[in-house]
């Protein structure tokens, strides 16, 4: 029942995150509503590992944020000073 519940709640962010990357008026807008996507993405993979008592979940959710965090320093630094 609880899993049921954190699920839902995760998809439902994942939908209003997505909807913000989809319909954001700026760039700045589109690029927080992606790492929104990723931020819960993490926190699903933790759940995951949680849920099935796999710790290897966690180790992919380690790597997929420091990904994330590149990837959002890369689109920062390009909408300050170009390429």
């Amino acid at each position: 029942m609880i899993w049921t519940l954190f699920f839902s709640l995760i998809a439902a962010g994942v939908f209003f995150s997505l909807a913000r990357a989809a319909l954001g008026p700026t760039t700045s807008d589109r690029v927080v509503g992606v790492d929104g996507t990723v931020t819960i993405t993490i926190a699903l993979m933790v759940l995951l590992g949680a849920f099935f008592d796999r710790y290897i979940y966690l180790d992919v959710a380690l790597v997929y944020a420091v990904l994330g965090f590149i990837g959002v320093l890369a689109i920062a630094r390009y909408m300050e000073r170009g390429v």
